[in-house]
């Protein structure tokens, strides 16, 4: 068995090195093409090439997002067309893979501490524990719910389209093209490897922004909380958002710090000095931010834009950052058609055909379509239930105004930038939901902030000892202590590890026992699938929508809501439902037990199948003359 699942990783982790290397190669054309900023002012991690490999390789997604929603519009979302695509990539990679590894070897290596070669190796002891979280079968609410299915629907036409039986049929879908198109071709846990990715390139990004602008130490931390807080083990799309709103951060800081290029042809005007990392622009300058920096910026925010409507929320605070430096209407054409080009399809799809660009969020202000008051008010209360507090790993980011990085001279601009980032970030999330999962998106930079806030109280707690303990700060003490640190660490990695593990299932038999066991309603669905007649209404399984394997109606919101068809006496409910073609019906009784149990019920309804508590029904209205659907 172990052999089997060691197999079944590496098959799967061989394909996903064959899709990086791909999407490196086609996002590496682009980022050649973008100078690394230079001269006193500049951002010290642009030249980083460690940093351009995972922000070629975000860039390369992006492209690929771009190019499958093109090949979608027209029907050509097609596995010949998906394996040319990567083959084009590959060759690209190929191509620049040489001049890479220069840059690579020549860049200085660091001399390190002991205490930064345990922070290393805990922060690689963490992206091993990552690995085996996302090799289960789909299994997470969500992912079983509207990403796999419209990325299954989507893959099977080749095309868009709109699937009124999800709960979410016009969601922008950016980062579900990529689990649309790998479908056919790698299976259904390769989405999970995908979304993963995201997580890792973030960490990665983070890791190697913290290491210019803290330590390294900082760095670790930062990466292990993130790997540790960050959602590996599923297909939902909040960290392929957190990705692009990152890396979109990250450009757009690089523009931000770029000294102006001289615009051939106008004089220079003297102007005083505006701090560090501030160089002169706009109108009435001397120069000019290279513009390839604000267009990459947006383009990455466009690709977020598309994939979920949370990221709209980071807008107003970097569109101003944007319009503090930047005022000249054709610089800002340029980055907004970059911004728009990734996800204008999905909003002005929505506006045309809905009236609501935001559907079905913005409902209230654009009017309801496809959801009603009611839908709207659930949906809030829904998430205003699941509230909570953030994860405690982020708290100690209360602490960064007051670190060491906070106040040097050459950490204090994206320290601050960040924290900016952070309180912005943090207010909107208190202010909409409070829903633990909204807040994904900040992931990546409130992971470097709790960082560089758990680094400084380890600084407190070291002089705390040294002032009123010295003898513990001697000797074998700290060795001690950092033994029993590490020794829970690895404990606690190593049971996590071992958890996901045992999830990983390579054969056709291990697959059925684990969605058995995972999924509500699982073997029900696959009965319901196999003999139903019309279609199929379920109640209390949306959370295994997926293992229909065709649509599936029935929900809280939407034109298929339990109000208007199974909150009703059971004579009403069989005709609705027969009368809107449905023939079969599946209901989830420990979640619903009264549905069945009114009088009357088994007059309008015929048991057929009863399977851990799933019950599939007959509508008895339905005309028996009718082919299944």
């Amino acid at each position: 068995m172990f052999l089997q699942q060691l197999i079944f990783a590496g098959q799967h982790y061989a394909m996903l090195a064959l899709c990086v290397f791909a999407a490196w190669g086609a996002g590496q054309l682009l980022w050649a093409r973008l100078r690394a900023p230079q001269g006193p002012g500049a951002d010290p991690a642009a030249a980083d090439p460690w940093l351009g490999l995972a922000m070629a390789a975000a860039l390369g997604l992006g492209l690929y997002i771009c190019a499958f929603q093109a090949l979608a519009l027209v029907g050509g979302l097609r596995p010949p067309a998906v394996l040319a695509l990567l083959g084009a990539g590959g060759l690209a990679a190929l191509a620049q893979l040489r001049a890479a590894w220069g840059r690579l070897r020549t860049w200085p290596p660091a001399g390190l501490t002991r205490a930064q070669r345990v922070a290393n190796w805990v922060a690689l002891g963490a992206l091993i524990v990552s690995l085996s979280e996302p090799l289960s079968p789909p299994h997470a609410f969500d992912e079983l719910m509207y990403h796999l299915p419209w990325a299954r629907e989507t893959a099977a036409a080749g095309a868009l389209g709109i699937h009124d039986w999800l709960r979410y049929p016009w969601f922008p879908y950016n980062y579900n093209l990529l689990y649309a198109a790998a479908l056919p071709l790698a299976g259904d846990v390769f989405p999970h490897l995908l979304h993963a990715l995201a997580g890792w390139l973030s960490a990665a990004i983070v890791f190697r922004l913290a290491l210019a602008y803290s330590d390294r130490i900082t760095a670790c931390i930062a990466a292990v909380i993130l790997l540790a807080i960050g959602e590996m083990g599923n297909a939902l799309i909040d960290m392929g958002v957190a990705l692009f709103v990152l890396a979109a951060c990250t450009a757009l800081w690089t523009w931000h710090c770029a000294p102006a290029e001289e615009t051939p042809g106008r004089p220079k005007f003297p102007r005083p000095p505006r701090g560090a990392g501030q160089a002169q622009s706009g109108p009435g300058g001397s120069g000019s931010r290279p513009l390839g920096w604000l267009a990459l910026a947006g383009f990455l925010m466009g690709v977020a834009l598309g994939s979920k409507y949370q990221a709209l929320t980071f807008l107003p605070l970097l569109g101003l950052f944007v319009l503090w430096r930047e005022r000249r209407p054709t610089r800002l054409a340029v980055a907004l058609a970059a911004l728009l080009l990734p996800c204008v399809y999905w909003y002005a799809r929505n506006w045309l055909q809905t009236g609501d660009p935001f559907n079905p969020i913005g409902a209230r202000v654009f009017g309801f379509t496809n959801w009603n008051e009611a839908d709207y008010v659930n949906q809030v209360n829904d998430v205003r239930a699941h509230a909570s507090l953030p994860n405690i790993m982020l708290w100690p980011l209360l602490a960064v105004p007051f670190s060491v990085f906070w106040r040097a001279p050459s950490t204090r601009p994206a320290v601050r930038a960040a924290f900016v980032f952070g309180v912005w970030s943090l207010v909107i999330w208190v202010l909409t939901s409070r829903y633990p999962r909204y807040m994904t998106a900040s992931f990546p930079l409130l992971a470097w902030l709790g960082a560089i806030g758990w680094r400084q109280l380890g600084l407190w707690g070291a002089q705390a000892v040294q002032r009123r303990l010295p003898a513990l700060a001697q000797g074998a003490a700290p060795r001690v202590a950092t033994v029993g640190l590490l020794a829970v660490l690895a404990l606690a990695g190593g049971q996590r590890f071992v958890q996901h593990a045992r999830a990983v299932s390579p054969t056709p038999e291990t697959r059925e026992a684990f969605l058995r066991g995972h999924v509500p309603g699982y073997e029900a669905l696959q009965w319901a699938n196999a003999h139903r007649r019309g279609k199929l209404y379920i109640v209390a399984l949306s959370d295994a929508i997926y293992f229909a394997h065709q649509p599936a109606w029935g929900d809280m919101f939407g034109p298929w809501r339990y109000a208007d068809f199974v909150m009703q006496p059971p004579a009403e409910m069989g005709r609705r439902l027969a009368a809107a073609g449905f023939g079969t019906i599946a209901i989830h009784t420990p979640t619903v037990s009264i549905l069945d149990s009114q009088p009357g019920f088994t007059d309008h309804f015929e048991l057929l199948q009863d399977q851990k508590g799933t019950r599939i029904y007959r509508v008895r209205a339905f005309p028996p003359s009718s082919r299944p659907s």
